[in-house]
């Protein structure tokens, strides 16, 4: 008798966008590589031919490095588009079928948020391939802008379309079910809107143009307001049934959510802190930047201890992660491991080092990066063990 060759990862669910999410975070990880360790004088991010310039003149551990970077951006992105692509398909047929019916009539409603948030993550992915491997890009860059403030935008429309079916339901209608809603699964449409708030506060950071920054300003800021609230009813509910009903042991991975969205939040507030200071002379000061990057990671410290303690308490590791169980949930798992290594990087390098506390590439400034270095790398081995269990084969 023959038999048949399954995955898991072919009983869908929109979760599954957490695949290519995760992917484009790990480019962002590698990328961090290049904007702290390469010179780029007189522009916010690294370029082509400051990568090009840094290769050249640089030891064999510059050299090693950038390789590895672009190695791994490369690869990263790679992994991002086609895992895109992948769910995009799924999803489109997974619509015709009776999961997702059900699905449209309960909590889990807000989990189809995945989709605009894998959509922007990979938004901003192209942008850094971009600045990676395309020479004289800056030369075009300001044409560039507006078209990355319409796609941020539409995939805009597209969230808060999901979000108001969600919300024109349950507020109308009722049916939402506080006891089932005993994680914090209903942060996903802010942890959405918060990605679509950061891509457009790219141009508001890096473009020469007043216009093209103010627009993204104002349009970053409608995100971040409405990420911040509906992030603070998703944890004051998901706290009151936790309380009173205790962890559902599939969405425990979302007691992690909070670390990826405050990072989020974190690099747009520097972004609109920096265009605030070209194009309108309200610029923060180093000792504001670290003030304001320690309370974010000490909130995201708070979460991990949190996350971990109830993760551990549950043996969702051992069940999920080495164990015979399965759930696509647990990619939720790979979005702290990014964040944690990204926000470390900032607020090494634009708190610690740019007000004076630490010395650029002294021996502490490389402590604290391979802190960082080891959530990427440990986040890095979580992707490849999860995509093993939930992508590879077995037999039926």
């Amino acid at each position: 008798m023959q038999t048949k060759k399954i995955r898991p990862a072919d009983t869908y669910a929109p979760l599954y966008f957490l695949v290519s999410l995760g992917t484009g975070g790990l480019v962002v990880t590698f990328f961090m590589w290049l904007m702290h360790w390469v010179p780029h004088p007189g522009r916010s991010v690294p370029l082509f031919e400051d990568i090009v310039a840094a290769f050249s003149s640089g030891d064999l551990m510059m050299r090693s490095m950038i390789v590895i970077a672009l190695i791994g951006i490369a690869w990263f992105s790679f992994q991002n588009l086609r895992y895109l692509a992948w769910n995009l398909r799924r999803y489109h047929r997974w619509k015709q079928t009776e999961a997702y019916t059900r699905l449209r009539s309960t909590n889990a409603e807000t989990q189809l948020l995945a989709m605009p948030l894998a959509m922007a993550m990979s938004v901003n992915v192209c942008f850094m391939l971009g600045m990676v491997f395309v020479p004289g890009l800056w030369n075009v860059v300001e044409y560039l802008f507006p078209l990355a403030l319409l796609a941020f935008l539409g995939i805009g429309v597209l969230a808060l379309q999901l979000l108001g079916q969600f919300l024109g339901r349950v507020l109308v209608t009722g049916g939402f079910s506080c006891t089932d809603n005993n994680s914090f699964a209903q942060a996903m449409p802010a942890f959405a809107l918060a990605m679509i708030g950061v891509g457009l506060a790219a141009p508001a950071g890096l473009s020469a143009n007043r216009i093209v920054a103010g627009a993204g300003l104002v349009f970053s800021t409608f995100f971040l307001i409405a990420a911040a609230l509906i992030g603070g009813i998703a944890l004051i509910l998901g706290l009151r049934s936790l309380l009173e009903n205790g962890a559902n042991i599939e969405t425990a991975p979302t007691f992690s959510v909070f670390i990826p969205l405050l990072t989020i939040l974190g690099i747009l507030s520097l972004r609109q802190s920096h265009g605030l200071d070209e194009h309108f002379a309200l610029a923060g000061s180093a000792a504001d930047r670290l003030m304001l990057l320690s309370q974010y990671l000490s909130a995201q410290l708070l979460c991990l201890l949190l996350a971990a303690l109830v993760l551990v308490r549950l043996h969702y590791f051992a069940r999920f992660l080495v164990g015979r169980e399965i759930s696509a949930g647990s990619y939720a798992l790979v979005c702290p491991g990014v964040a944690l290594a990204v926000m470390l990087h900032f607020w090494l390098n634009r708190g610690l080092v740019d007000a004076g506390l630490i010395g650029k590439f002294s021996v502490s400034y490389w402590i604290i990066s391979g802190l960082a270095m080891l959530f990427q790398f440990a986040t890095i081995w979580l992707v490849a063990t999860l995509n093993r269990r939930h992508f590879g084969t077995t037999d039926q």
